[in-house]
């Protein structure tokens, strides 16, 4: 695949799913990671990971040291169901133009860098809010990040399935799961790291009595500000790539032809093409990953509550997290390009409900930071294994005349149960602890691995 591929849509009868043929070496294999889509995939996965962990969990650690109650953030974890919903909007992203952006720049890139900007704002709202004083301007500012962020994650599925053929897929998502790990590292280490490094010490006696002593608001506003600089990255790589070549599209003759076209076709024609087996693939697409998303609501809150630091938390994320989530990621592109996504998603499942009973092992162990290191890696290297192959078998599912619709309406369904699940992790907490949330979380995982097994028997159709 050359830089030329950034101009080439799939054909819609190419073959796309797990039983695509892999190329016949480890080279080649490994190869296609240096070639300039797949960078690109790198950056635009780094600005599509960032906003996530500052509306969810380093939102979380925030509001935690703040001194705002355990419900109270179970419940705002709610802010990420707008993730949930993208599949709604989608179609206006798929075909509607942006005035003055859309000629200019294309339908993907004006999108993308619409919501880009939308995001960057939020998080400079974020920054100037004081969760102690009242919460409404915070969730507020995170709302608006959220649904820019969805909105961002809309566009550049699209723009990422229309940028390569079906047999470079796995490697796309591998990139870009490499880059969105990295912002995710980088909005959870990295912003505890900024935020620590800006504390200035409070003069004698300064300090009140209660639990909510130690927070800073000021730190956490150039930490947050730092954060929104650098969704320059996105935005950068945004105006100085190729637009994908547009899917020629029937143009309609009227307002109901297009809702039609742009709302009812995409869904339609994934019923058609996979009839009653849809029902058992959205089951799964809405379980999958289920163990990781309600563990994650609490594990910054765990991490306050167990008396680790920023520093410490930013320090074992940061250095193992990082060697051990792009281990996982590029571990599980190349093994799902070489022994298919099925296989490696089922492994993916396992290992994702597994790593969360390390985390209830830690419950017990109570504060070691050595412990905290090998929990940690274990989680994010499962963690990228599922998420690579996951994404690709997205993918594989996606006809590229509807990609941003019908994978908007695949990672919706994704995120829609987990998240709700997860607003009443709080709730769990307070009422049986930590060990036993953990121990249920990695419980939610046996019904993945069922549906996987059942998914994996079905035949590919063609998308012709």
């Amino acid at each position: 695949m050359s830089d030329t591929s950034a101009n080439t849509s799939p054909r819609a009868d190419a073959p796309a799913g797990p039983g695509s043929a892999a190329p016949t070496s480890w080279l080649q294999t490994l190869r296609v990671y240096l070639e300039p889509a797949s960078l690109r995939m790198l950056t635009l996965g780094f600005a599509a990971g960032l906003p996530l962990l500052l509306v969810l969990g380093t939102l979380s650690f925030r509001l935690r040291e703040a001194g705002i109650d355990r419900s109270t953030i179970g419940y705002l974890s709610w802010v990420g169901l707008a993730y949930g919903f993208k599949w709604v909007w989608a179609p206006l992203v798929d075909r509607m133009p942006i005035p003055l952006l859309t000629p200019l720049m294309g339908r993907r890139r004006s999108w993308l860098l619409l919501a880009q900007l939308v995001v960057a704002a939020g998080l400079v709202g974020m920054a100037l809010a004081d969760p102690r004083l009242t919460l409404g301007p915070i969730v507020g500012c995170a709302l608006a990040v959220a649904f820019g962020s969805a909105t961002q994650d809309i566009a550049l599925d699209a723009f990422r399935i229309e940028s390569a053929d079906a047999n470079h897929q796995a490697a796309l998502a591998a990139s870009y799961q490499t880059g969105y790990r990295l912002a995710m590292i980088w909005a959870g280490a990295g912003v505890l790291w900024i935020a620590a490094r800006s504390e200035v010490a409070p003069a004698a006696g300064a300090l009140a009595a209660q639990g909510a002593a130690a927070y800073q608001n000021g730190a956490w506003q150039t930490a947050y500000l730092v954060m929104a600089a650098s969704m320059a990255v996105g935005i950068v790589t945004v105006l100085f790539s190729r637009e994908p070549a547009p899917v020629q599209l029937p143009p309609a003759k009227n307002a109901a032809e297009w809702i039609r076209g742009a709302v009812v076709e995409p869904f339609a024609d994934f019923l058609r093409r996979y009839g009653w087996h849809a029902a058992l693939i959205l089951a799964l697409i809405a379980v999958y990953r289920i163990s990781d998303v309600v563990m994650g609501i609490m594990a910054n809150p765990f991490y306050v509550d167990m008396g680790f630091t920023k520093d410490e938390v930013a320090a074992v994320t940061k250095v193992y997290g990082v060697i051990m989530t792009l281990a996982g990621a590029f571990v599980g592109g190349s093994l799902s390009m070489r022994f298919g996504v099925m296989r490696i998603l089922m492994l993916g499942a396992i290992l994702s409900a597994a790593s969360n009973l390390l985390f209830a092992w830690l419950a017990g162990h109570g504060h070691d930071v050595t412990a905290l290191i090998a929990v940690v890696s274990a989680d994010n290297l499962a963690g990228g294994i599922a998420s690579a192959a996951f994404i690709a078998y997205l993918s594989s599912l996606t006809n590229v005349s509807y990609s941003a619709t019908q994978y908007a309406l695949f990672s919706s369904m994704m995120l829609l149960l987990p998240k709700f699940v997860a607003g009443f992790s709080g709730d769990y907490v307070n009422a049986f602890g930590y060990a036993h949330f953990f121990l249920s979380t990695a419980l939610l995982g046996l019904p993945v691995l069922v549906l996987v097994w059942l998914a994996s028997r079905i035949k590919t159709p063609s998308k012709a």
